[in-house]
Order: C-alpha cells, then structure tokens, then sequence
C-alpha cells in the first residue's frame, strides 16, 4: 500500500493517482477514472477532481493508496 501525506486538507484523485505513480499522466488519470476503473472507500468514483482527505483508501488495478493527514 502506498501512503501519500496531504500537504493542504485535501489532494484530488487524479493528482493522487499520479502522484503515487499509479498512473504517468493527467490524461491517464482521467481515463482510468472516467471509465470506472477506480475506487474510493469501496466505491467506484468517475469523478477526476474528486477531493481525497485523510482516511481516504484509493483503489485501482489491485493497487491501494490511503491518504494521511
């Protein structure tokens, strides 16, 4: 599991993913989003610019992220 540490009170999903080198771009971000390929707390999340907070557990192709304040 990959923790990312929030700088601000919030990161946004595609910056996470991407930040946790899930993903290698913004526009790979969106598209994994998008298409339903991503989970926050369980549940699929299609929005990019999603506000992730502390506590939040990330989810995408069996890999997790959880973000820690």
């Amino acid at each position: 599991m990959t923790e990312i540490k929030l700088r601000d009170e919030y990161i946004k999903l595609g910056q996470a993913l991407k930040a946790a080198g899930f993903v290698k771009s913004g526009a790979e971000a969106k598209d994994v989003v998008v298409n339903g390929m991503v989970k926050v707390n369980g549940q699929v999340e299609t929005r990019r610019g999603k506000k992730l907070v502390d506590g939040d557990l990330v989810e995408y192709d069996g890999k997790q992220i959880r973000i820690m304040g």
